[in-house]
């Protein structure tokens, strides 16, 4: 029937409590924007006519079941609304390297319980069978790029076999036959009363299901987009400042202009940090009805990317106590101890890529450049070259601090804390010492020795 933007639900919506006259809807996208948009639907079908929710988990569903019982007729009086969050029957493994993109993302970021569900969608997308201990480090390059249908990452994936080890395995699926049940399904009609919504981070916008129902069917887009671009960014923070103007809104609040832009830098895209974040801003003025910088400082902190960028600034200024300090607080707010080692692996392997390009006699770098002759004539000779082209993006001054701070040290150093970043990574999984243990033992060693430039 049609696709539209979520911004345009509300419209529809008012035009008509029941859009469309569709018995199928699909979310997909952002998964609280997601939520949001499938709330406003719901709440607008059950005022229309009562009825019933019955809600399911697509990450412990069984879908052959849901479509059981939605051609089923229900001995319950109204309308019957089987919602599905985080549905994986729009999986594929065209979106294998997404999903595993945003697994990753979770997992350094602090956030195994999001990174274990992203593993999981991305072993059910191309039906992987989890076996043994390490589950993903065991496949071969070549055999990963069969299955996945992108390279196999090159850094560790100790801290994916670990989670995946730990979980129980998702609902096996069989995606290909599913589709086939449920176009069949949907050819014949629904029962009167049956309403399906699906919600979806993820979808493979090919796969026949997601086309018939882009005809059939009503698919409303709640996707952001994604990068540090200058598009992208004023996109994601449209999308914030509505969510947190909605929720003042509740409260009946406002908040300092200045303070706004303070608030989305220590949240970042989160809408549901924003929301929870805002709320906890409103409680805490009580009676007054504005918001101020001073309240955003006393109650809002940084965000868990901030936290771990304080342990690599820490670690690359040598500042011993403050990194252990740092450590102890990232434990104590529950970040996975490997999570940390891969942030120091991404911190030191950038390092180290930075440094070899310094070793090339062009362009040539020497100590003391100063940040205009990096961003005009330095750093475009080095684009040119047409290598790690992802590693020089962002802006021309970050990169500039970047490479300042990698000239100080030696490859051969930099290799050796990798080495010793890998030893500390068998001993977590395998040692019975506790892990800040180790990691400490790690950061003392590592701060103790000295792979400076000389």
């Amino acid at each position: 029937m049609v696709q539209i933007n979520r911004s345009e639900l509300q419209a529809k919506i008012q035009e008509d409590p029941f859009p469309f006259g569709s018995q199928v809807f699909l979310f997909f996208g952002e998964r609280f924007l997601c939520k949001e948009a499938a709330d406003l639907l719901q709440n607008s079908l059950l005022a229309q006519q009562a009825g019933a929710v019955h809600s399911l988990d697509g990450d412990t569903e069984d879908p052959a079941q849901t479509l059981a019982r939605l051609m089923s007729f229900s001995l319950l009086p109204g309308r019957q609304l089987y919602r599905v969050a985080n549905s994986r029957i729009f999986h594929s493994k065209t979106v294998a390297s997404d999903i595993w993109q945003k697994a990753a993302q979770a997992f350094q970021a602090g956030r195994p319980g999001p990174a274990l569900r992203h593993l999981q969608a991305m072993a059910q997308a191309v039906e992987l069978k989890i076996d043994g201990p390490s589950p993903l480090s065991e496949i071969t390059g070549k055999e990963w790029k069969k299955i996945f249908a992108f390279d196999k990452p090159d850094e560790s994936l100790a801290w994916a076999d670990v989670l995946l080890s730990q979980a129980q395995g998702p609902a096996k699926v069989n995606t290909a036959n599913l589709v086939d049940r449920y176009l069949e399904a949907f050819d014949k009609g629904l029962p009167g009363g049956n309403i399906l919504l699906l919600t979806a981070e993820t979808v493979d916008k090919r796969q026949r299901l997601f086309t018939y129902l882009k005809k059939n069917g009503i698919i409303v887009d709640c996707s952001v987009a994604s990068g540090a671009n200058a598009s992208a960014q004023n996109e994601q923070k449209a999308v914030l400042k509505e969510v947190m103007q909605k929720t003042l809104r509740e409260f009946n609040k406002r908040i300092d202009p200045r303070a706004v832009e303070i608030f989305f830098e220590r949240v970042g895209f989160h809408p549901v940090a924003v929301v929870t974040e805002t709320e906890k801003l409103a409680h805490f003025v009580g009676d007054r009805p504005v918001i101020t910088c001073d309240d955003l400082e006393e109650m809002v902190a940084r965000n868990r990317e901030d936290a771990l960028y304080e342990l690599t600034d820490a670690f690359s200024k040598r500042q011993v106590s403050r990194t252990l300090i740092i450590l102890s607080r990232l434990l104590e707010q529950g970040f996975h101890s490997l999570a940390i080692l891969a942030t120091m692996r991404n911190f030191l392997k950038k390092q180290l890529i930075y440094r070899s390009l310094q070793m090339r006699p062009t362009p040539a770098w020497r100590r003391g450049m100063n940040a205009k002759e990096f961003q005009n004539s330095y750093l475009p000779d080095l684009k040119l070259q047409g290598e790690w082209s992802d590693m020089l993006q962002g802006h021309p001054y970050a990169l500039f601090m970047s490479f300042t701070k990698a000239s100080e040290y030696s490859c051969s150093g930099l290799r050796r804390w990798l080495a010793m970043l890998l030893e500390a990574e068998f001993r977590l999984k395998g040692s019975p010492l506790p892990a800040q243990l180790i990691l400490e033992e790690l950061f003392l060693a590592m701060l103790q020795g000295a792979p400076k430039f000389s």
